[in-house]
């Protein structure tokens, strides 16, 4: 996947140089939230980490602190996820999720669902050491059933590497056992099988599954189950065919309907600006017929707008 994001390390780098374009940019009346924006989506995290490594010595103080001091509302958490490691802001999101009122499912189900097994080893570190808590085991606190158990084994992490040839056509009769052959469904089976085999086992399951059931994964999954668990399950399947598909859709769901989740729309253009954002892209194109630029151009205002324009690397139009 290498080489796949609209982000990329800036040739010419220079910490001290980029730290003093910053602190220009705050001091004085009124800020320059233009050079901001242009200065940190052309550095990778990593140069931003040591931009912010040399405006404390330059300067004695909390690049970050001075930025939300700075700036305000969408462009504010826009910048500060910049700022942030990747690691590390995947496991605040999900303390996020878990501490505020009431769980917020849908930022447990993308973040656990599309992670890699080393992804999600590296954030329970992050976290435990962040938080002083265990990930697990406020996840677990914090929700229930079938969801819970399935959350659980994807924060294992896990999955079985590979594909055990042997096991397709038993995998694809198994689930369609568990679901549309009989009445009720046996969602343990669902549970066991999409949590535990690798993403291309999957994908000759689903295969396998679609000439058992004559339905496909998603199809079946949607009538069979209901709730979190639905949804995590439906995310898995997808990340398992395709991640940076999975992500073109939770984009646009993100800017349909009444009103913009900016969050997820923020989350999920930080987060995968250095990942697969040109994949993601062309995924969008190929699904909704039309570019993810003109949508967040339509979607959205101000400076939050164009620095997610500038995440996004182009227009696919």
């Amino acid at each position: 996947m290498a080489g796949r994001g609209s982000v990329r390390a800036s040739g010419n780098f220079n910490a001290n140089q980029d730290a003093e374009t910053l602190y220009k940019a705050m001091k004085g009346l009124g800020t320059d939230e233009d050079s901001i924006m242009k200065l940190l989506t052309s550095r990778s995290n990593s140069q931003r980490q040591q931009i912010k490594a040399a405006y404390k010595t330059l300067h004695g103080k909390d690049l970050v602190g001075d930025l939300q001091g700075e700036l305000g509302g969408k462009f504010e958490t826009l910048v500060v996820a910049l700022m942030t490691p990747p690691i590390l802001y995947d496991a605040t999101t999900l303390r996020n999720a878990i501490k505020g009122a009431g769980t917020d499912e849908k930022v447990l189900i993308e973040i656990l669902s599309s992670r890699t097994a080393q992804q999600v080893k590296d954030i329970i570190a992050a976290y435990r050491q962040e938080f002083d808590a265990d990930l697990e085991e406020d996840v677990t606190g914090d929700t229930s059933g079938h969801f819970r158990r399935l959350l659980v084994i994807l924060l294992q992490a896990s999955r079985q590497q590979g594909v055990q040839e042997g096991n397709i056509e038993t995998d694809a009769q198994t689930l369609f056992s568990a679901g549309e052959k009989n009445y009720g469904t046996d969602e343990d089976q669902f549970i066991t099988i999409l949590g535990n085999r690798s993403a291309e086992h999957l994908r000759r399951v689903f295969a396998a599954y679609m000439k058992l059931a004559g339905y496909e994964m998603e199809e079946s999954v949607k009538r069979e189950t209901s709730g979190g668990l639905r949804d995590l399950l439906l995310a898995v399947v997808k990340c398992a065919r395709s991640v940076p598909a999975y992500f073109a859709e939770t984009l646009y769901y993100s800017m349909s309907g009444a009103g913009t989740d900016d969050q997820a729309l923020i989350r999920v253009m930080v987060s995968r600006s250095e990942v697969d954002m040109l994949d993601i892209r062309a995924d969008y194109r190929r699904l909704f017929a039309k570019s993810l630029y003109s949508t967040i151009q339509g979607d959205t205002s101000g400076d939050c707008r164009k620095a997610l324009l500038l995440l996004c690397g182009g227009d696919d139009a």
